[in-house]
Order: structure tokens, then sequence, then C-alpha cells
């Protein structure tokens, strides 16, 4: 476990994080036709396709018409001539998102309805299956579009983290006991104590509060990371950790 305390080889320094963030990507789609900036720019559709999608659902549309309109979205995304104009004077890469699917909402969904809808976007990126029951679970939730775009931009961030976090546990072949801790990563109160955890795994319970630490630390990083590559500069950060916080408490 002291892998997770070493902090100079994991999380780098704060230029490091900043090197490839998702302003990186669409600013490299734009002014390149290299197929690894397009294969960035998947990837962010990909990440970011289920709150576009319940933003537009929650925008009254039907289940068909809101996959059909986020998929020709991110085809409208993907297109050079369309990311030609774009500059990032705002540092949330969320709120860039969510400005560029208003736009086309409002001007180009008329246009688009005729053409193709799914020619540039890859198909597999919209599950109408899962997005619908995603949705459907949600429908008590975030009264307005808005509200329910940015709490899933949260949530879906916060899952990548947690992901992230046991990936690192597997490939060290801890998944066992990043299973067993996993409670206690958040703070949530255990339904066992620290004895009773170490005498499971075959630590003491000084081990396990230790593992604790170290686990709950490098959650923090890895948050910090998986934010700072939605913000443009690192002075940024604390802000967005607290707005997002602040949507997913509501």
């Amino acid at each position: 476990m002291g892998s997770l305390g070493d902090d100079a080889n994991r999380s780098g320094t704060r230029e490091e994080l900043f090197a490839s963030t998702h302003w990186s990507a669409v600013l490299a789609a734009r002014d390149e036709s290299s197929g690894q900036a397009d294969q960035a720019l998947e990837e962010l559709c990909r990440t970011y396709w289920y709150p576009l999608y319940a933003y537009v659902r929650r925008g009254g549309y039907d289940s068909e018409d809101a996959r059909d309109l986020t998929q020709s979205f991110f085809a409208h995304l993907l297109r050079k001539d369309f990311l030609t104009g774009v500059v990032p004077e705002k540092g949330r890469f969320r709120s860039f998102l969510l400005a560029c699917l208003k736009h086309f909402l409002r001007d180009e969904w008329q246009k688009t309805r005729t053409l193709k809808r799914r020619a540039a976007a890859p198909e597999r990126l919209l599950d109408l299956v899962q997005a619908e029951s995603r949705y459907q679970s949600e429908t008590h939730v975030a009264a307005n579009a808005v509200s329910l775009y940015e709490r899933r931009w949260a949530l879906d961030l916060l899952d990548r983290v947690l992901n992230r976090l046991r990936e690192e546990f597997v490939g060290s072949g801890k998944a066992v006991l990043f299973d067993r801790l996993q409670g206690c990563l958040l703070g949530e109160r255990p339904t066992e104590t620290y004895a009773q955890l170490g005498s499971q795994l075959g630590l003491s319970e000084t081990a396990v509060k230790v593992t604790v630490h170290r686990l709950r630390q490098r959650y923090r990083e890895l948050l910090r990371e998986e934010v700072a590559h939605t913000v443009m500069r690192p002075e940024e950060v604390d802000d967005e950790l607290r707005c997002l916080f602040a949507v997913v408490c509501q």
C-alpha cells in the first residue's frame, strides 16, 4: 500500500496535470487534421454523452428524438469547420459543451434532421436503452434540464474517479482490499469497525486505518486530476470542485 502515498510518482506537477486537458483535445482538433485529435474528441463524446442526452431529454424531447439530437450534436462537434471558431474564453469545459448544445438545438436541428443523422458520429456512443433507463431513474431529481445536466456531469465524474482508483488496486492485485474498504472512502460510517475489517483482511487495526487514510488521499488526488482536465488553469480547480459538490448536494 505504500505506493498509494507516492505523490511524486502518481500525481505529477501542476503543469503536468494541465499538459493534456479536454480543452487541448478540442483545440488540437481545431488546428490539426490528425487521427489522434479525432480519437480524443470521440473519447470526450463517449465520456459526456449521457449528461447531454439527459439535458435534451429533460428539454421535452422523447427518447428517440433525444438520442438522434445528441448523436447529431456529436457529428456537429466533430466537424472541423465548427471547431475553427472555438476560443476557450471561459475555463469550464462543461459550460462550453452545454453552450454548444444549446446553440445546436436552437439553430441547427431543422437543418440536421434533413441529413443523414448519424453520418459522422460513432453509432456505438449512444445506447438508447441504457440512456433511457438511467433517465427514468432520475425523473424525481433536478427539475430543470440545466440542473440535471450539471448533476449528471458531476456524478459521472465522481464515478470515473472511483473507477480509476479501483483499477489501480486491481492492477496491484488488491481488488479485494479495495472492495472491502470502499465504504470507508468518502467518510461514510462503516458497518464494521476497523478491527473487524482488519481481522477479515489479515491486517491490524492500525494498518486498516493507514490504508483508509491513503485511499482517501489518493481519491482526492485523482479527483483533482479529473477536474483539472475540464478547466483551463490550475487556479480554477478549487472553484470547479466547489461547484460540482454543490450540485451533488442539492
